[in-house]
């Protein structure tokens, strides 16, 4: 039995199965494509359409491809929030796959870091899988704590911005973005008490943006952010 051949060599065809005592024969997913892309062979497309009205597996991959192409039609005019972009800049202005680092906006003082405080006599070689820090970020007070996940790779980030302007107010609904510098970006917005709690792949590295006065993004880095080996970072 012969069987055509489409465009490059391609076969029509040529996946086979039994359905209902009865021999049924598919075409192949280049075959779809084309059929998605409109350029289908015009004898070949009422075979195909026909062909979808009883193949549930042909009907989801057409369903896919015309997805896809929806995607690709829509990319060129996408534009992503203006914020998410201005952060993102920000984050990786800084980061280690820039070719050129910049100082960070905004002014950050460090109020407390449980790493620098001496440890209790007695557990001072006991490895810490929590660290617990204060910053000073205007117009931002930023309470934060960062714990290791035992038997996992992430780390959980828990925090809380309050505004220095008004004493009695929290910062609700900041959006912020924390990195781990290795890719992994976790985009948010803290709650209406100020406060978030993310989870990220650790890599050692830490690094927390959000919308500073005057919608300047403020960056607060740590590096060896859980004071652990090098090995994390592998």
């Amino acid at each position: 039995m012969s069987v055509a051949l489409a465009p490059f060599g391609r076969k029509w065809g040529d996946s086979r199965d039994i359905r209902g005592g009865k021999e049924m024969t598919h075409f192949t997913t280049e075959d779809w494509i084309d059929f998605v892309n409109q350029v289908a062979q015009p004898t070949r497309k009422p075979e195909m359409e026909k062909h979808l009205e009883r193949c549930e597996d042909c009907a989801k991959t057409v369903s896919r491809w015309q997805k896809i192409q929806r995607a690709a039609v829509a990319e060129p005019t996408f534009q992503p929030p203006r914020e998410a972009v201005r952060m993102a800049k920000a984050a990786f202005a800084v980061s280690e796959w820039a070719r050129e680092r910049r100082a960070a906006w905004g002014m950050v003082e460090v109020l407390f870091d449980s790493r620098l405080q001496p440890a209790l006599e007695g557990i001072r070689s006991a490895a810490t899988g929590t660290r617990r820090m204060l910053y000073r970020a205007d117009p931002f007070r930023v309470d934060l704590q960062v714990e290791g996940q035992v038997g996992s790779k992430n780390i959980v980030v828990t925090g809380q911005l309050l505004d220095l302007r008004h004493p009695e107010v929290v910062g609700r609904d900041v959006p912020f973005m924390l990195s781990n510098l290795r890719g992994r970006v976790v985009q948010a917005t803290t709650n209406q008490f100020g406060e978030f709690r993310e989870e990220i792949e650790s890599s050692g590295d830490l690094e927390l943006v959000f919308s500073g006065a005057n919608d300047r993004p403020v960056m607060i880095s740590l590096q060896d952010v859980l004071g652990l080996s090098l090995d994390t970072k592998r």
